[in-house]
């Protein structure tokens, strides 16, 4: 029996072949572009690999798009209402950190995403994930330490923080409860 998640990892599979051939380029430019092996994208293009967050954010930078573009464009219709129960969920196989893309596919340049991230976890984010976009991070529930670069932002429930300009990143639980957040990305590109 299919499975939404299986059903949305299809789509993405789908989306980044179609992106990368839509821009002319062969598995291996793509693999040079996004620091990721070609085998692997081959088997995430063929359905035989779920994508983790950390490589869906390299394969998104390489194509200079947000992954919250990328999967929106795997997922959804257009339109001004997304009921809760159509917003694509779609959960990282690596790290069981859900992510659920909030805001409808319209042509405002804003893309809300909600993330729970379970307890004593950590996502990598390299610098690519966060171009041609501004960021805000508003912590909904739990606790969330986000590495920025050198500088570690210890967050609580309530807590909003404006990106900087593009670095590494990673968003780190280091209690046992679930945090819950929410990222704002404006775009600054028609991406």
């Amino acid at each position: 029996m299919e499975t939404m998640t299986d059903n949305i990892n299809q789509r993405i599979s789908a989306r980044i072949r179609l992106e990368r051939e839509a821009r002319g380029w062969s598995l291996s430019e793509l693999a040079e572009r996004a620091g990721v092996s070609r085998a692997m994208i081959h088997k995430i293009e063929r359905g035989e690999s779920s994508p983790t967050a950390t490589l869906l954010a390299r394969l998104s930078g390489a194509f200079s798009i947000s992954m919250s573009t990328l999967i929106a464009r795997a997922e959804m219709q257009e339109g001004k209402l997304l009921r809760v129960e159509n917003q694509p969920v779609w959960r990282d196989p690596q790290t069981h950190y859900l992510r659920r893309h909030v805001s409808p596919r319209t042509d405002l340049p804003i893309d809300l995403v909600q993330v729970e991230l379970p307890g004593d976890c950590d996502v990598p984010m390299p610098a690519s994930s966060y171009a041609l976009a501004r960021l805000l991070i508003w912590v909904q529930a739990g606790e969330l330490v986000f590495q920025e670069g050198d500088t570690r932002h210890e967050m609580k429930a309530g807590d909003c923080l404006e990106l900087g300009p593009p670095n590494d990143c990673r968003f780190i639980n280091e209690t046992s409860s679930p945090c819950v957040y929410l990222v704002v990305r404006l775009n600054q590109s028609g991406s």
